[in-house]
């Protein structure tokens, strides 16, 4: 296991990455622009979180003359699935259901995602069926 599978990145850390997930391989000044026009984060701040994110093997850096690019070394999905499985046994004892209920619960979802979300069901259930079993 390499040491990027196995680091869960921090808050500020998921930002970084939200930033080079969106934009693809990003100049640290490019990152922290984008990560300014949400709150006021110092250039060195972001530069010093990269550096460390590249230690931690979450990013890659290459060299470009005399800056550097970086490139999120984490899937948005890979990290999104462990996030959600941490999240699921240990704020929600292993219970899909609740944390459906929960997320759904919390915030407004738009006529579009609500059928997303039917379709996706739809899904899941015809898969059961297929394999002869219910949950």
């Amino acid at each position: 296991m390499n040491k990027s599978s196995s680091t869960k990145p921090t808050n500020a850390e998921l930002e970084i990455l939200q930033v080079l997930w969106q934009h693809g391989p990003s100049t640290v000044r490019f990152v922290n622009d984008l990560l300014n026009k949400e709150k006021d984060v110092g250039y060195t701040t972001t530069l010093k979180l990269m550096q460390i994110m590249h230690e931690k093997g979450l990013v890659s850096r290459t060299k470009s003359g005399k800056t550097h690019i970086y490139t999120a070394q984490l899937s948005q999905e890979a990290t999104q699935q462990q996030l959600v499985d941490k999240l699921l046994d240990t704020v929600f004892q292993g219970s899909a259901m609740n944390l459906v209920m929960q997320a759904l619960g919390n915030r407004p979802s738009s006529q579009e995602e609500i059928q997303e979300i039917r379709e996706f069901l739809d899904q899941l259930e015809a898969q059961q069926n297929q394999k002869g079993g219910k949950r």
